[in-house]
């Protein structure tokens, strides 16, 4: 696991568009993920330049990407953002989970475990107490299983009018509630 640098935006943006591409079938349809990807998923570069995005690579290959960020954006890359994304105040909000993707020859084998634990013990070291997220509904599933809770469904409208769900989900970062991340294979 290692920072991801501004020269690996062009790859973390062909792992992601592949990632959703091909796990996200049976959750969103084919317009939905088409959408998706034009709109909303992507990296996002603030946290590259606040050195809260990670790269996880296996045999060379971009395998997994995802952070956290101190900033109020939920979720959405640089596509979908306009203006400013000001910090945070960790001692009353929650940090946000952001951008997890798994290269599709590398899913469940733990990496979004690992780099969700290494995110969260980083946000829980700047101060903050809870982590917040936005799930794809893909995602939920090991949300859940690592301790999220859900808060409430948002039914999120693209800009072409296409309508996707998300999950709004919640967890504490208090050290017995944390999950271990030993279980990358």
């Amino acid at each position: 696991m290692r920072l991801a640098t501004p020269e690996d935006i062009p790859a973390l943006n062909a792992l992601i568009a592949t990632s959703a591409r091909t796990l996200s079938r049976g959750f969103y349809t084919e317009s939905q993920i088409d959408a998706l990807v034009r709109y909303v998923f992507g990296v996002d570069s603030q946290l590259v330049h606040d050195r809260t995005y990670y790269v996880l690579a296996r045999d060379t290959r971009f395998a997994a990407c995802g952070g956290w960020s101190a900033r109020r954006s939920m979720f959405g890359g640089d596509q979908a953002k306009a203006g400013a994304d000001p910090l945070l105040d960790p001692t009353t909000e929650s940090a946000r989970i952001r951008a997890f993707f798994v290269h599709p020859d590398f899913a469940r084998q733990g990496l979004g475990r690992a780099l969700l634990a290494h995110c969260e013990s980083e946000a829980q070291r700047a101060g903050f107490r809870t982590a917040e997220l936005v799930a794809t509904l893909p995602g939920v599933p090991m949300y859940r299983a690592l301790g999220y809770r859900d808060v409430e469904l948002i039914v999120h409208v693209l800009p072409d009018g296409t309508r996707v769900d998300f999950i709004r989900m919640l967890h504490s970062l208090d050290e017995g509630d944390r999950h271990d991340s030993t279980a990358v294979r």
